[in-house]
């Protein structure tokens, strides 16, 4: 590894105060631009270590782009170029549940209740004016994250399997995992207007992004939800990909548990029972999707009415929301062993996005193989949280080491440990803090 001169936690802070645009960070500093949804949540988290102030702000700037059901869009778009699919394809403007502020169409993860909750847990180690600051947040947009909860439990998650669905793959957050890959199939393009793609102008090799095939389909599935207005039942009838999404699932079911142990801080406990409610539906639906055969959990494709099989890291959704002793413990042993952190040929012992055993795997395409840190940091996180503390601070020494290299790429390829994507990735950053925060700044 080259050695460096600055501590990691100081490399991190310094990436986070260049992308800093004042009340939010853009994503990366070419390739993304604007505010992405599940990126700021990670963001927010980094920026606790340096600011809760700024932590706040960043979460709050978030919530501008919040429509009138409840959906917190994927961006929240800025005047800065250099970015497709911009507003001019995503066409929200007008909309009446559309917010004034550009945003695009669609959602992402729901883990902002894990953010706030974890700047919540830093704003009362440190007291003060902070604590009065989060208090402050709380009181004011507890009701706007409660109304994206209501969104993903009334709109969202009305399938029998009770999973929430989605109606394009970049609304898991995992563009062209492997995961969607017999529900993209079945996606027939038609005709839409020519576009120029921005990404691969911002990597090293076409081949660490989406294929152009990817991309059609994803445009594709844009048109499909404009020609419908955004409308949620009338996706749910006419655009070819709806999935059940196990993953996004647990994100929903843990952020509710944490809104609602927030909720009764500040009085609302008929909400806060509420959430609960909502996070133990969404875990049992998580638990039912487990495939006795492989101990994964599973999507589940809503048009061919067929469970999706892969040996991806959305299998490990239940280690995030929480499951019976045997199954969380069965997941943990399997995530850390041999096909997976423990997979011989890995760079760094850390979750990669696909088992390298997996047809499937590719070590250094976007979500089909490289390990990505936020992933390994949210599930490192995930099993501190659920009394496995030992597993996680194995992960996450691995995580540290990765990142040692001071580039924060996006994501790396798990064979070679080459840094991939974009470099100096805010959330990259972000997870970094989290993970030395106490061994200096």
């Amino acid at each position: 590894m080259t050695e460096v001169a600055t501590s990691l936690p100081q490399a991190a802070a310094e990436v986070l105060r260049a992308n800093d645009r004042g009340r939010r960070t853009v994503a990366a500093p070419a390739l993304y631009p604007h505010q992405w949804s599940w990126d700021a949540a990670f963001v927010a988290i980094g920026w606790t270590t340096i600011s809760v102030r700024r932590a706040l702000e960043e979460m709050r700037h978030l919530l501008r782009g919040q429509w009138a059901t409840g959906m917190i869009p994927h961006i929240v778009f800025t005047p800065e170029p250099g970015y497709f699919p911009g507003p001019d394809r995503w066409r929200t403007a007008g909309l009446a549940q559309a917010p004034d502020v550009p945003t695009s169409g669609i959602c992402q993860p729901a883990i902002h209740s894990l953010a706030i909750f974890v700047i919540g847990e830093q704003a009362r180690r440190n007291g003060g004016a902070d604590a009065e600051l989060f208090r402050a947040f709380l009181d004011e947009t507890f009701d706007g994250w409660l109304a994206w909860h209501r969104w993903l439990e009334t709109t969202r998650s009305t399938h029998p399997t009770g999973l929430v669905e989605i109606h394009h793959p970049w609304e898991s957050g995992m563009d062209n995992s492997p995961r969607w890959d017999a529900a993209c199939a079945r996606v027939r393009v038609g005709t839409m207007a020519p576009y120029q793609r921005e990404d691969v102008r911002h990597v090293a090799g076409a081949d660490e992004r989406p294929a152009d095939a990817d991309y059609d389909r994803y445009l594709w599935l844009v048109e499909q939800l404009v020609a419908v207005g955004y409308d949620d039942d009338a996706a749910r009838s006419t655009v070819d990909f709806r999935v059940g999404d196990v993953f996004f699932t647990a994100t929903h079911a843990v952020s509710a548990d944490l809104l609602a142990e927030l909720g009764d801080q500040i009085g609302r406990s008929a909400e806060a029972g509420e959430l609960r409610a909502m996070a133990a539906r969404a875990r049992v639906a998580v638990a039912r999707t487990v495939d006795p055969a492989t101990g994964l959990a599973r999507d589940f494709d809503m048009r061919a009415g067929e469970w999706l099989d892969s040996a991806t890291v959305g299998g490990f959704a239940p280690l995030v929301c929480g499951a019976d002793g045997t199954t969380y413990d069965a997941l943990v042993d399997q995530l850390l062993g041999p096909s997976w952190c423990g997979h011989p040929a890995l760079a760094h012992p850390v979750p990669p996005t696909v088992t390298p055993d997996s047809v499937a795997f590719v070590s250094r395409t976007y979500w089909r193989g490289p390990q990505w840190p936020v992933l390994g940091w949210l599930l490192a996180w995930s099993l501190r949280h659920h009394g496995r503390v030992e597993a996680a601070e194995s992960i996450g020494r691995a995580g540290r080491e990765q990142l040692g290299d001071h580039t924060f790429a996006e994501y790396y390829d798990s064979l070679t440990g080459q840094a991939l994507g974009s470099q100096n990735q805010s959330w990259t950053a972000a997870v970094a803090l989290a993970w030395t925060w106490g061994e200096g700044r």
